[in-house]
């Protein structure tokens, strides 16, 4: 039964990531394409800073993959592939919900289950470091930034994990309905307390080193010796477009993984009683 319920999990997150990709395609690759613009506009600005002073910029290597590959291949495949482990983990997450959440309906817990993912795996990470397009972000502080958004990520999902234990634990003294609303307000203190002590990206030691102290990693106006600006910072409205449509896909994401789970596991656990034929029917492959 467990290997048929993460095989349907991961058939409904492979579907889930074409759309997602397809979503992606149409809308968060012209931001992705004008975030690299600007970013190779501002290399060249300040390439060009540095032959002033007299200092030979860096060579630039050269890229393992085009951009084509990137932007169709390479992104398709990636968001195909990810949302296949997302599917089955939610199907793992699923077979362990199974018969510990009262008598939710098969595709009931299906939707539960889904917007559980969704909220843990991206919604709150989201919230403490949201997703950046190219330009954002430098390179000296990469494996911090990755480290720091996993341990964000994996509280969330644990802490999410305990308080639904916690609302079963209180369901019989509280009610559903005040347990539920307990288990939530101990997520979000839990999560608080996190994002409190967890660093914001421009506090990092080398970003303050080298950049100055900022909340973010997003790049300000590039300026000469005497502070006149000679490019100009990294564009807000390119910055919010990337993010929204980033959340947009993930909840195309999970709500596809969630909708198309559903019925596949209605089917699996509350299949429909077979149909008995009136007496004195004709059998049709008799007659």
């Amino acid at each position: 039964m467990i290997k048929r319920i993460i095989g349907r999990g991961v058939l409904a997150g492979a579907i889930a990531g074409l759309l997602a990709f397809a979503f992606a395609r149409i809308f968060a690759e012209p931001q992705i394409n004008q975030a690299i613009a600007y970013e190779s506009g501002r290399d060249a600005a300040t390439d060009a800073l540095d032959k002033a002073t007299g200092v030979t910029p860096p060579m630039a290597g050269p890229d393992i993959f085009s951009r084509t590959i990137q932007s169709t291949v390479g992104i398709g495949t990636g968001m195909i592939f990810f949302g296949m482990a997302m599917g089955a983990m939610f199907a793992v997450a699923y077979a362990l919900c199974l018969g510990r959440t009262g008598r939710l309906q098969a595709r009931t817990l299906s939707l539960l289950v889904a917007g559980g993912g969704l909220l843990g795996f991206y919604l709150v990470p989201f919230l403490k470091y949201p997703a950046n397009p190219p330009a954002i972000g430098h390179p000296e502080t990469i494996q911090q930034r990755g480290s720091l958004y996993l341990v964000m990520v994996l509280c969330s999902i644990v802490f999410l994990i305990a308080a639904v234990w916690l609302g079963q634990k209180l369901k019989p003294r509280f009610g559903n309905w005040n347990a539920t609303l307990l288990g939530g307000a101990a997520y979000v203190a839990a999560v608080v307390i996190v994002m409190a002590l967890l660093p914001a990206l421009g506090h990092l030691a080398a970003n303050v080193h080298l950049y100055g102290d900022h909340a973010t990693e997003t790049p300000l106006p590039l300026t000469d010796k005497a502070g006149q600006i000679v490019y100009p910072g990294f564009p807000a409205d390119v910055l919010f477009s990337f993010r929204f449509y980033s959340v947009l896909a993930q909840v195309i994401l999970w709500g596809t993984i969630g909708l198309v789970f559903a019925p596949m596991a209605q089917r699996l656990l509350q299949p429909a009683p077979a149909t008995t034929a009136p007496a004195g029917t004709p059998d049709p492959v008799a007659a």
